[in-house]
């Protein structure tokens, strides 16, 4: 039986969304990364809402020109900065069926230097 991508990525994430779950004190920091853009959200599975949300078309991230994996960077220390104004601290990390490494590992590197614990 043969996988495209796109099933192999919804099996992974199956997978680690059995054992992946956001609350209100350490919501999940779901990343989706798209070709061209990459977005991050926290969010919070008991209620099933989302918190706050960030991605690399927003105006600050967008104008700066520098490469994908830079602006993952700013994607994540985005939304650590809007997680650690509004009280959260502590996230637990969705990467979404993507590997972790690349333009991935870059936004958990930036959600972490600006101060989110994972």
């Amino acid at each position: 039986m043969a996988f495209n991508k796109a099933d192999r990525r919804n099996k992974i994430k199956l997978h680690v969304r059995k054992r992946v779950s956001g609350t209100a004190q350490a919501p999940r920091l779901s990343v989706f990364r798209s070709n061209a853009e990459i977005y991050a959200q926290l969010i919070d599975d008991k209620t099933g809402k989302t918190l706050l949300a960030a991605g690399s078309v927003e105006k600050s991230i967008a104008a700066a020109k520098v490469t994908k994996s830079e602006k993952a960077k700013l994607v994540g220390k985005l939304i650590a900065e809007k997680a650690v104004a509004n009280g959260i601290e502590s996230v637990v990390f969705d990467r979404n069926g993507f590997l972790y490494h690349g333009r991935i590992k870059a936004l958990a590197e930036g959600a972490r230097e600006a101060g989110l614990k994972f």
